[in-house]
């Protein structure tokens, strides 16, 4: 787990790009790999209206495909009723959960 400030998921993974092209130069499309391969969700925390922090989105790591990675959400924050709220998509990548002994069905995640 670790902690990057972003305006969404999405741009949580440009920032990460910048931030290994500031310090390597490598092909893009390795550094996507490598950051599709270390992480499986991201959890969008920000600031409302009335200033409170909400956890606004839970995203996954769905693919990645034509040298892009495609986010997925799970739970999005509702204005209308103040909830995180599901989005009935199944978590897809639930490896390591099982390798750290979480066994079960993950879909109502």
């Amino acid at each position: 787990m670790s902690t990057g400030h972003a305006n969404s998921p999405k741009d949580m993974l440009a920032r990460l790009e910048t931030m290994v092209l500031m310090g390597m130069d490598m092909p893009l499309m390795a550094i996507r790999s490598q950051i599709f391969s270390a992480i499986d969700i991201i959890v969008h925390l920000g600031r409302l209206s009335d200033k409170s922090r909400k956890v606004l989105e839970i995203s996954q790591l769905s693919a990645l495909v034509d040298n892009k990675i495609t986010l997925e959400p799970l739970f999005s924050y509702s204005l209308n009723t103040g909830l995180l709220e599901p989005t009935n998509t199944s978590l897809i990548r639930t490896h390591k959960l099982s390798l750290s002994g979480l066994e079960g069905d993950f879909n109502g995640l």
